[in-house]
């Protein structure tokens, strides 16, 4: 029926309406649902769990095999090191491009040249016997990672509804542990140190699975031509209040962990402890909680909130901070078990508050609130260095609560919005 019967109703003639196109909008509500359901959210969950863990298992690969690196091309440690760092400094250069070509353009052709150029690159890594080589190749490799972790947030931002954003991105944030302790393992537990060549080929098969199962199961996009008309700049966004508060709670939040988990061997190997450093080893096993806490969050910002779930992660995280001080070492790893839950809490629920805030420039948001993070470990770690020379891991434990308290603030801030909302 082209349209619905025009009737009176205390003398008032209703406009009549096409009931196709009610059925035009309703189906192609449902299309998209089933698009974005397809496979269930743990599909979805799989898929970006796939691909953000081997891109974050690529940066810390030769982590624990620099001393054999170092051996094997006659270097020191700093230029060993650079294996290491040059990743990072790609990622830092190439992140806020890439989110600005995630805005501008499709994503999955963003993810298959990033996936192409990490495996590639990752198989020079390999073959390669000297050492300039590989530094270049592992720049490069930091250059387009953000292709396959920027990207795909600003991807699903906008094509999730709020309530399943909140869930996936709790996925993605386990995905970058998963990746970062993967990454470890794999250089220098699962293959033997004097092979790590071995390790860059396991993972560059990693990568371009992930990138070839992302390209064929991830369902096609939504693009807002509205939104993307009306889509914001960089300053643009960091003049907006409620993005700097989330992007101070990254900065605040990762400088806290980076900073206790940087000095924490030296606490550790120190006279209260003596720990050896296979015992401090395992102490970074504490990482795995946010495999699971992160899609717990997700589904716990969906019911209180996500200021509320900021506030309770910023509290555990405070409390784990103190229970660090006690002098054992199972109440020492009870309490990295807590920082871990309360960080990766904090962090998922900034990360999803965030992108339900947005409509356009998501890439750009998203690949700024990773500037912050990663500025605020990189600053973290070099102030309270100076806390640790001078008071030792009070020093460290106790900017970090300082720190808590501006997080504790503005996750009390998100749950006075919501309710006003």
């Amino acid at each position: 029926m082209a349209y619905f019967k025009a009737r009176k109703s205390r003398g008032v003639r209703r406009t009549p309406v096409r009931s196709s196109d009610f059925e035009m909008q309703r189906n192609a509500e449902i299309g998209l649902f089933t698009e974005l359901s397809a496979g269930g959210t743990f599909g979805l969950q799989t898929l970006v769990f796939a691909l953000v863990s081997a891109s974050f298992t690529t940066i810390y690969l030769v982590q624990p095999v620099l001393p054999v690196i170092r051996q094997e091309f006659g270097v020191d440690e700093k230029q060993a090191s650079y294996t290491v760092s040059a990743v990072i400094l790609g990622i830092a250069l190439a992140n806020l491009p890439f989110g600005r070509w995630a805005d501008r353009h499709p994503v999955k052709p963003l993810i298959a040249v990033g996936g192409v150029v990490v495996t590639c690159f990752g198989l020079l890594c390999a073959a390669t016997h000297q050492m300039a080589l590989l530094i270049l190749f592992r720049f490069v490799q930091g250059l387009f990672i953000p292709a396959m972790t920027t990207c795909l947030v600003a991807y699903l931002a906008r094509s999730l509804p709020a309530q399943r954003l909140n869930v996936i991105m709790g996925s993605y944030v386990a995905a970058t542990v998963a990746g970062g302790l993967g990454g470890r393992l794999l250089g220098g537990w699962i293959h033997p140190p004097l092979h790590w060549r071995y390790a860059f080929v396991t993972v560059s098969v990693l990568v371009s699975a992930a990138t070839l199962a992302a390209l064929v199961w991830l369902p096609p996009e939504k693009r807002d031509s509205a939104g993307e008309a009306r889509s914001e700049g960089f300053v643009a966004l960091m003049a907006r209040p409620d993005l700097l508060r989330i992007f101070a709670v990254a900065f605040s939040a990762f400088w806290i962990f980076s900073a206790l988990f940087n000095y924490l061997p030296f606490y550790l190997a120190g006279p209260r402890f003596g720990a050896s450093t296979e015992v401090i080893t395992l102490m970074y096993l504490a990482y795995v909680t946010g495999i699971v806490v992160a899609p717990a969050s997700g589904r716990i910002s969906n019911r209180l909130g996500n200021g509320a779930t900021i506030v309770i992660g910023a509290l555990v995280l405070g409390a784990s901070l103190g229970l660090t001080h006690t002098p054992s070492l199972w109440a020492v790893s009870a309490g990295l078990a807590g920082v871990c839950t309360g960080f990766f809490a904090v962090h998922a629920a900034a990360a999803g508050s965030m992108n339900r805030s947005l409509s356009g420039s998501r890439g750009r948001a998203n690949s700024l609130y990773i500037l912050f993070y990663y500025l605020g470990g990189s600053v973290g770690i070099t102030v309270s260095g100076y806390g640790y020379q001078r008071f030792g891991w009070a020093g460290v434990t106790g900017i970090g609560l300082l720190l808590l308290v501006n997080i504790l603030a503005i996750g009390l801030l998100e749950i006075k919005r919501a309710k006003v909302a």
